[in-house]
């Protein structure tokens, strides 16, 4: 196996500075609320924040699983915050946001693996800023379709589940998910609700193969899965995984020209795409 230990040239990002990146921080930080922009480290920081766009990340900043591959910490978290959905529907409101991502960590913790504050935190910002389209990212929810229901229930337009991987890899990038479990959250997610656009996203280079790769956009395709997300894995810190492989840009294309062929609605696919990348196209 070899490891990859320099960025390559292509794999540039923009510094977080100027006057809009630090609106964005104010209103984030004034509010109380947690970031997978800031606790993910994602490179797209500064260019997202520009645009006053932030992903918020609901149920704290500690998860309950401790994936190899992600910088947010670990542990056990605090109590669920029942105010935390007005002050997101706040923040939309103050950034004049027309479309919203909302993630969180995963709450294994909470009997509907945070299900109900997805749904309450889409209400709110409904209610505050109707013209808002919302997406969510969500976590496996440990494959509980009722709690799965209830997000999609919600008055969301886009439910995002990463498949992240491929399933050779389950084990070492993500350990306590499982590949038929995620698979499974996109196809529900599709039945219960047919008219909503569903999405997911991969990282690449930690030692997938090309083969594996189309096999999972196969299935994902198969699942009704609408919009479709590939970058680079980057490595946050010492901590976790490293970097086996950099996928070249030509790569990126070529996988995104791929998936348009399968039928995908919308693809993103570049070095530095991220689930949340210029989220509000994928509603097109």
């Amino acid at each position: 196996m070899t490891i990859a230990r320099r960025h390559p040239d292509w794999i540039k990002s923009r510094a977080p500075t100027g006057k809009a990146v630090a609106e964005t921080r104010a209103v984030v930080h004034a509010l109380g609320l947690h970031t997978v922009c800031e606790e993910a480290r994602c490179p797209n920081l500064g260019e997202c924040w520009s645009h006053h766009t932030a992903t918020v990340m609901l149920l704290g900043d500690t998860c309950t699983r401790a994936c190899r591959f992600c910088a947010v910490g670990h542990g056990k978290p605090l109590p669920v915050d029942p105010d935390e959905p007005r002050r997101v529907a706040e923040a939309v409101a103050r950034l004049g946001l027309r479309h919203v991502v909302m993630t969180s960590v995963n709450r294994d913790d909470l009997a509907d693996g945070g299900a109900g504050h997805f749904a309450a935190t889409a209400a709110a910002v409904r209610a505050r800023v109707p013209e808002c389209s919302i997406e969510v990212l969500i976590p496996d929810l440990q494959g509980d379709h009722a709690a799965l229901a209830t997000i999609v229930a919600a008055p969301i337009a886009i439910l995002n589940h990463n498949m992240e991987t491929v399933p050779r890899l389950y084990k070492r990038v993500r350990p306590g998910a499982v590949y038929e479990r995620s698979l499974g959250i996109l196809r529900a997610a599709k039945r219960l609700r047919p008219q909503i656009r569903t999405k997911t996203g991969l990282m690449l280079g930690l030692g997938e193969t090309r083969d594996e790769v189309l096999a999972v956009l196969a299935a994902v395709r198969a699942a009704g899965c609408d919009v479709l997300t590939l970058g680079q894995y980057l490595r946050p810190s010492a901590e976790e995984l490293p970097v086996e492989r950099y996928v070249t840009p030509q790569e990126f294309a070529d996988l995104g020209d791929e998936a348009r062929g399968m039928g995908f609605a919308h693809v993103e696919s570049g070095p530095l795409v991220r689930s949340s990348y210029r989220a509000w196209r994928h509603l097109l």
